[in-house]
């Protein structure tokens, strides 16, 4: 916003603040907005401030290595010269492409230090494909310090006008440049792209532009006109912009994705539009949330492998009536192979939710005796990995998936997160449940699958344990133990679910229930462990809900110039 001006409201409108950044609404409700996903917003320019400075603190190791490198090929040519007696021999130069010729003359070694001999700071540039009132682009724009540029895009007229009003009283418009899709080149570029390397710091801007968001991303597909970060926000399933984003981000880059359609990802009523939607069954059980993070990073894997490229999640979170996840794509056909091996099916039991997994593929290593190198063979498994009937209740099975079974989050990346929200804790407006789902996400054990001590006991007809007397049972029994960020009460652990129901037959022998029908197993041991989990540190670590704008509210309306592929997938900014 402009610090000389201030903002005339026109008649129809109400002026709304989201911390930096400011928007005109109208009353028809042309352009959506959900206040609710403010804690959405924060924790993405949250994720992505992070990622764009570990981003930069790699390019400017690199950048440091080079030149440590052509500062030590210097050296050499300076030794060979002397040795030479002022001739020198023809070599080529590998940073440049350029060549040295007998007789040069030997002050110029010391400039031969390649294109640039100052580490420049790599701004980024941002996708939204889908913006609508164009929020979420102001706000990166205004909030993160290494951003360049971010491309604002819809197909609604209603939204582009909203979008080009909120962009203009926040002063983040590019000068002159076009706002009409028609008149725009295609792919978009950067508008400061022309500036030389002597310009002075620009300020980040915002670029309306009209058009489909698919054909948009599949235009920034060249190596040129890469983004660093692209942000999908789609009214409901991101499935149909998955493919186009993969393409279009930069090696390295950061992909956000939110899916709010759990009702075809975490439940069972509609396991055919799951399947068709991201290539996996979903499940019915408890942990079905979790179980629908996986599914949405199954399809984004699978898309990026299409075209050499690997994925590495950073944060994958179940938050509200959505899925929200920051992926890390790359360039990596050999990290590719490995994706099998990251990919699983699940027999789930129908009673119990005893679940039982089933990679899709195995790598198995080979050392080579005479040069000592290990080569890596991947292989089909076999399978299935139990019987028809569950060994705990002698129920049926059903299958889900494929989905994705590796690592939900990086750690450090996590960690990282989560000093930055610390540091800056006025920056935005949901600081305490940032730092309490970050913290979980942080601690939360790279395994499938939670349970609730409350489901257990209502499948044993006993009383409930507190949280503390299970997580000190698997404890003081050899196992690992964590929360999950995507349910209040619930529990990960490395223990099986035979371990599980084995500590709960011990608790129900203390609580007497039904003894006829308790097993005679091994007695589990409820000493308080040290390291047992408790609820001392007072942070916001689940949703308190129903809230004010719960759910994912009204599609926006208004016309449109043309129907695209989006079809019903409006953004719901």
């Amino acid at each position: 916003m402009s610090s000389h001006s201030p903002i005339v409201v026109p008649e129809g409108f109400t002026l709304h603040k989201e911390n930096s950044a400011y928007i005109l609404l109208p009353s028809d409700n042309g352009a959506f907005l959900n206040t609710v996903q403010e804690f959405n917003r924060d924790l993405s320019i949250a994720c992505i401030r992070a990622w764009s400075e570990r981003n930069n603190r790699d390019k400017q190791a690199k950048f440091l290595q080079r030149q440590t490198q052509l500062d030590a090929k210097n050296a050499t040519r300076k030794t060979k010269k002397r040795k030479t007696d002022g001739v020198l021999v023809h070599m080529d130069d590998e940073s440049t492409g350029a060549q040295e010729s007998v007789g040069v003359d030997p002050a110029s070694l010391d400039k031969v230090k390649g294109p640039d001999t100052e580490y420049r700071t790599h701004k980024i540039t941002i996708l939204e494909p889908l913006s609508a009132t164009g929020l979420r682009s102001i706000r990166y724009a205004n909030e993160i310090p290494l951003v360049k540029h971010v491309i604002a895009n819809d197909i609604s007229l209603d939204a582009i006008a909203a979008m080009q009003r909120n962009v203009d009283i926040n002063g983040l418009a590019p000068p002159g440049h076009s706002q009409s899709a028609s008149e725009q080149p295609n792919p978009i570029k950067d508008p400061g792209d022309s500036a030389g390397p002597s310009a002075e710091p620009r300020k980040p801007t915002v670029t309306v532009n009209e058009g489909d968001a698919t054909a948009l991303m599949y235009s920034q597909r060249t190596a040129k006109t890469n983004v660093d970060v692209v942000d999908l926000d789609p009214y409901g399933t991101a499935a149909p912009f998955i493919d186009g984003a993969v393409q279009c981000v930069v090696d390295n880059g950061l992909l956000c994705i939110t899916c709010t359609d759990l009702a075809v990802l975490a439940g069972n009523n509609y396991p055919e539009k799951c399947f068709a939607n991201y290539g996996g069954m979903p499940l019915k059980a408890e942990y079905c949330h979790e179980a629908a993070l996986r599914l949405v990073l199954h399809s984004v894997a699978t898309a990026a492998a299409r075209y050499g490229r690997s994925i590495t999640p950073l944060l994958s979170l179940s938050i509200d009536f959505y899925v929200r996840i920051f992926v890390q794509v790359r360039a990596a056909p050999i990290e590719v192979k490995k994706l099998a091996c990251n990919t699983a099916v699940y027999y789930v039991c129908t009673s119990c939710q005893a679940w039982h997994e089933q990679p899709l593929g195995k790598a198995i290593e080979k050392a080579n005796e005479s040069s000592g190198n290990v080569n890596r063979v991947y292989k089909t498994t076999v399978g299935p990995p139990t019987a028809q009937e569950c060994e705990e209740c002698a129920s049926k099975y059903h299958v889900a998936g494929p989905m994705w079974s590796g690592p939900l989050h990086d750690r450090e990346f996590v960690k990282e997160v989560l000093d930055l929200v610390n540091a800056n804790p006025t920056s935005f407006g949901t600081t305490p449940r940032m730092q309490g789902m970050l913290t979980v996400a942080s601690e939360e054990l790279d395994v499938p699958f939670y349970f609730t001590p409350a489901k257990v006991a209502g499948f044993f007809q006993c009383n409930c344990p507190s949280l503390q007397d299970i997580s000190s049972a698997l404890l003081n029994a050899g196992h690992s133990v964590s929360r999950s960020h995507a349910a209040a009460g619930s529990i990960k652990t490395t223990a099986s679910q035979r371990d599980i129901h084995d500590v709960f037959r011990s608790w129900i022998k203390l609580h007497p229930v039904k003894m006829s029908n308790i097993k005679e197993e091994l007695q589990a041991d409820f000493t308080r462990h040290p390291k047992t989990l408790t609820s001392s540190v007072k942070l916001v670590r689940y949703q308190q809900n129903p809230t004010p704008h719960w759910g994912p509210g009204t599609r926006a309306g208004g016309s449109k110039r043309k129907r695209s592929k989006e079809g019903k997938e409006e953004s719901q900014e």
